[in-house]
């Protein structure tokens, strides 16, 4: 998988994207998606989602963990909360159903996040992107690269082997005119070690018309600015930003014109 820099003068829009990951309604992060090694940074997301704001974040990235394993979308109280910040929301975690969906998106989200329907159910998915539109849903193809070298997709909170690649399903919604695409590569995710460019490199050369977004193991600025130079349309800051490695004054200054 080549690293090679995109040729001079891409002039990709970019807007750097604060997540927060919601469990038993306190803000965490996982190590690698195991909700056994969990990291609990407050219980009040709707006071960090503001100060984002407050400090130029125009999107949040919010995750319902729980759902994710289990199903049953259960933030629509905090998504409304959210709507008075400012802040355009993306939003998932036990999407399953053309209902969700649109109760999302009529609880204030921007756009909505399909993972695990996405892998086991992608016929389905593609028409949700027919009927509510290619900006309204993001599909997230989260990633974990077996000993072959191939990137197998995970389901249900990254627990399960949703049985198809990364290049498979990467083809599929293309067709399907898939306009966001958020990729994790889930070794990376919570662990601060990079994010992984060859990945996100190989994606946008292969789906030259998808906003890719790029998630897990970015750490610093340097990481957010690298992201943008391989062609990525956003950066989803997780851990590092909770922690104050970077401000998100900072992260918002690496935004380009969309």
């Amino acid at each position: 998988m080549s690293t090679t820099p995109l040729p001079a003068g891409n002039t990709r829009p970019f807007e750097p994207i604060p997540a927060l990951d919601l469990r038993g309604g306190r803000v965490v992060r996982l190590e690698q998606g195991d909700y056994g090694r969990e990291t609990v940074y407050g219980d009040d997301p709707a006071a960090i989602a503001r100060r984002y704001a407050d400090a130029g974040a125009r999107w949040l990235h919010l995750v319902d963990l729980e759902a994710a394993r289990d199903g049953g979308y259960t933030l629509h109280a905090l998504l409304r909360e959210l709507g008075g910040s400012g802040l355009r929301v993306q939003t998932g975690g036990g999407v399953r159903s053309a209902s969700d969906v649109e109760r999302l998106l009529e609880a204030g989200a921007a756009r909505v996040v399909v993972g695990s329907m996405a892998v086991r159910e992608p016929e389905t998915v593609a028409g949700w992107l027919r009927d509510f539109g290619q900006g309204a849903v993001t599909v997230a193809l989260d990633a974990r690269q077996g000993p072959d070298g191939e990137w197998r997709l995970p389901v249900a909170g990254w627990t399960r082997d949703g049985g198809a690649t990364l290049g498979a399903l990467l083809q599929h919604y293309v067709q399907a005119g898939l306009a966001h695409l958020l990729c994790t590569d889930i070794e990376r995710d919570g662990m601060l070690a990079g994010p992984n460019l060859g990945l996100y490199q190989w994606i946008v050369r292969r789906a030259p018309g998808l906003q890719v977004q790029a998630s897990g193991g970015i750490r610093d600025i340097a990481d957010i600015v690298a992201a943008r130079e391989a062609g990525c349309a956003a950066a989803i800051l997780g851990r590092a930003l909770l922690e104050g490695r970077f401000g998100p004054a900072d992260a918002a200054a690496e935004r380009r014109p969309c």
